[in-house]
């Protein structure tokens, strides 16, 4: 397996994650099992196979960011000097040429990607056209619409 790329902060929200799951959810589960085993005959209990399959998912879950921690490799740019490079990690205002709309971008790992929040996978497509470029160099990303053209205005670290 190869390791994961992740920003500390990404590594910091999977660990509580897995804190909660652990000390919150997992014993939660655990006392609606016993319940639900209280009320009777387990083939006809609703309650008893949700909660079941609660775990199932919960264990899953526990399984799968354990798996991703024992892989992660911290990308950390603090301290690093800011050369105008887009990299891993790095916040970048892209300037669409053809409409002039400017977008803030946070390059991070697929685990922690969340458009919403302004935080694009790695592996997207701008993400793959703008890694290695610098502040001041135009990209073309080829989107559903088709080819748009942008500028790397500006590179945070």
């Amino acid at each position: 397996m190869q390791q994961i790329p992740m920003t500390a902060t990404g590594v910091e929200k999977l660990r509580e994650e897995l804190k909660h799951l652990k000390n919150v959810v997992r014993p939660r589960i655990i006392a609606a099992i016993a319940e639900a085993r209280g009320h009777g005959d387990l083939k006809e209990n609703a309650e008893y196979h949700a909660a079941k399959e609660q775990q199932a998912f919960t264990e899953g879950r526990i399984r799968d960011i354990e798996h991703k921690l024992s892989y992660v490799q911290v990308i950390d740019l603090t301290g690093m000097a800011n050369n105008g490079k887009v990299v891993f990690s790095a916040t970048v205002t892209l300037l669409n040429l053809d409409t002039d709309q400017t977008m803030v971008y946070q390059i991070v790992g697929e685990e922690e990607a969340d458009l919403k929040t302004g935080k694009i996978s790695v592996t997207s497509p701008i993400a793959r056209a703008v890694i290695g470029k610098y502040k001041g160099d135009t990209v073309e990303v080829t989107a559903p619409g088709g080819v748009v053209s942008y500028e790397v205005s500006e590179v945070i670290y």
